[in-house]
Formats: structure tokens, C-alpha cells, sequence
């Protein structure tokens, strides 16, 4: 009897073929809130470097604005027409601020009762400093904070100390960048003082 042996016969499953990946879909939105948010910062960029190329704020009318002192009381720049306005950046953290203190405050006595009148704006400072440095000098002119960097902004400083100056028309006087000296204030003072008032 021939027995008939049958080869086990074991099927090798064809490979199937692997889906070629997908390439990831990028969301658009994404890409276009991108290329806005660079093209925003290039242009905040621009605007920055535009501001400091064109230097301070130095003829035309005075920016006008109102500013509360450390005490609480309010000021309006164009309310003082018929005087001659100094305003002063400055900042407790400033050593060339340091330097001018006294003679600023020295000069503000001298001439407070001739029509002057200083306006101290504090910028990008701490309250209890700046409070200890307007003590540490006897500062006794108006001085406040610049909240927001709103007046800082408004004439364009580029750093502190810097002093502008306002006729008694509301205009405005080539402004001083760094540190009062004798006798520059007091000639530039002088030399305002004596310029006629125009208004009502």
C-alpha cells in the first residue's frame, strides 16, 4: 500500500503595501497669523528706529498734556500760555539726572516768581525712589509720573536727562539732551523771558 505523503504546504502572505505617509497638513490659518505677527514686528521695528532717527520733538506747538504730581495735585500744559514752561525728564535711576538736581532746583527758585514754571516728568521709575530723590535734592518745582510713557512718547525723548522748553506762545524751543550745566539754563530762561507773549 503506497501512502501518498503530502507536503504540508504553508502560504507566505504576500506583503501588502504600506500606505505612503501622508504629508502633514499644515494648517493655513496658522501660516497666515505667522507671517502677520512678522510682518507686525517689522513694522513696530521700523516705526522704533524711524522715532529715534527723527530725534526729540523740537518746533510746533508744545505736545499738550496733563500730568498728576506725587502729591495729587493736576497741571495742564496749555493752561500756562503767558509763561515760560521748562519740562524736565528725569529718573531716579539716572546718575546724569543726579548731576543736574541741584542746579535745576537752584534755578527754579531763582525764577519762580518771573513767570517760569518747571515741570518735572519722571519716566519709567518706582514711586518710593523717586520720592527719595526728590527728597535727597529739596525738589520744591512740580514733579510726576509719566504713566504709560505717554508724555515721554509724545515727545520723543531718547533717554533722560532731557529738558524742553515752552514760550509763552505754547511752542516749542530746541530741547537739551543730557545734563544743565551753569549758566545754560538760566541764559536759555532769560533769552525766553524775553520774547513777547502774543495771546489774549
Amino acid at each position: 500500500m503506497t501512502e501518498t505523503l503530502q507536503e504540508d504546504t504553508f502560504t507566505v502572505p504576500e506583503a501588502q503595501p504600506q500606505a505612503e505617509p501622508q504629508p502633514k497638513k499644515r494648517g493655513w490659518i496658522g501660516q497666515f497669523l505667522a507671517f502677520g505677527l512678522l510682518l507686525a514686528l517689522l513694522g513696530l521695528l521700523g516705526w522704533g528706529l524711524a522715532r529715534v532717527q527723527e530725534g526729540p520733538k523740537s518746533s510746533g506747538l508744545a505736545p499738550d498734556f496733563t500730568i498728576t504730581s506725587f502729591d495729587g495735585e493736576t497741571l495742564t500744559l496749555s493752561e500756562l500760555r503767558g509763561q515760560v514752561v521748562v519740562i524736565n525728564f528725569w529718573a531716579s535711576w539716572c546718575p546724569p539726572c543726579r548731576e543736574e538736581a541741584p542746579y535745576l532746583e537752584r534755578t527754579w527758585r531763582k525764577y519762580k516768581d518771573q513767570g517760569v514754571v518747571f515741570i518735572g516728568v519722571d519716566y519709567v521709575d518706582t514711586e518710593p525712589e523717586a520720592l527719595a530723590y526728590i527728597e535727597e535734592f529739596d525738589i520744591t518745582y512740580f514733579n510726576g509720573p509719566d504713566l504709560g510713557t505717554r508724555i515721554s512718547q509724545a515727545y520723543n525723548i531718547q533717554g533722560v536727562p532731557e529738558t524742553f522748553f515752552v514760550t509763552k506762545n505754547g511752542e516749542l524751543r530746541e530741547p537739551h539732551i543730557g545734563p544743565l550745566y551753569p549758566p545754560t539754563l538760566d541764559n536759555i530762561i532769560e533769552e525766553l523771558l524775553a520774547e513777547p507773549y502774543q495771546g489774549n
